[in-house]
């Protein structure tokens, strides 16, 4: 049977046009970016719950929620030490209560195996229960500053495209 040529690797991104694409996002996003509660803070847990609640939901419904969830819940030791019922409770009308569950898990996991603070990279943010590959990115370089990739459905496809 013969055997198929193997296709050439791609080519990377030369670094210079990689750094045009990056400076023209920025600028972008600096000209059309909404003034956001949970992008007035670096504080790791704020962004997490918004990440979270951001999952499926437009982010009109998200901003009350969000805000009366931090009025509610402070910190991820609050969170934690909060009855599962509390936390649905907050959670009503949100949907997906699978998420509120996972943020009660994951608060729980953080207060006792890291004492309250979550982990300050990408990697260790993903073994918090219900942070998947994206929303440890998210949190990484937000909060930490940390180059993580953010990759969620939509820019997969524009780079499918490319």
């Amino acid at each position: 049977m013969p055997r198929r040529p193997i296709a050439p690797a791609p080519a990377a991104t030369p670094a210079p046009a990689a750094a045009a694409i990056a400076a023209a996002v920025v600028a972008h996003y600096r000209q059309v970016k909404r003034d956001l509660p949970w992008r007035r803070t670096r504080d790791p847990y704020a962004i997490w719950v918004s990440e979270i609640m951001l999952q499926q939901t437009r982010v009109a419904t998200v901003i009350p929620y969000w805000e009366r969830w931090m009025a509610r819940f402070p910190t991820v030791q609050a969170l934690a030490a909060a009855p599962l019922d509390d936390v649905l409770s907050a959670w009503a009308g949100l949907g997906y209560y699978s998420r509120a569950r996972n943020l009660h898990r994951g608060a729980r996991e953080v207060a006792t195996r890291w004492g309250g603070a979550l982990p300050r990279d990408a990697a260790a943010l993903r073994e918090v229960p219900g942070i998947g590959a994206y929303t440890a990115g998210a949190v990484a370089s937000i909060a930490f500053g940390e180059r993580a990739p953010l990759v969620d459905g939509n820019v997969a496809r524009v780079l499918a495209r490319a």
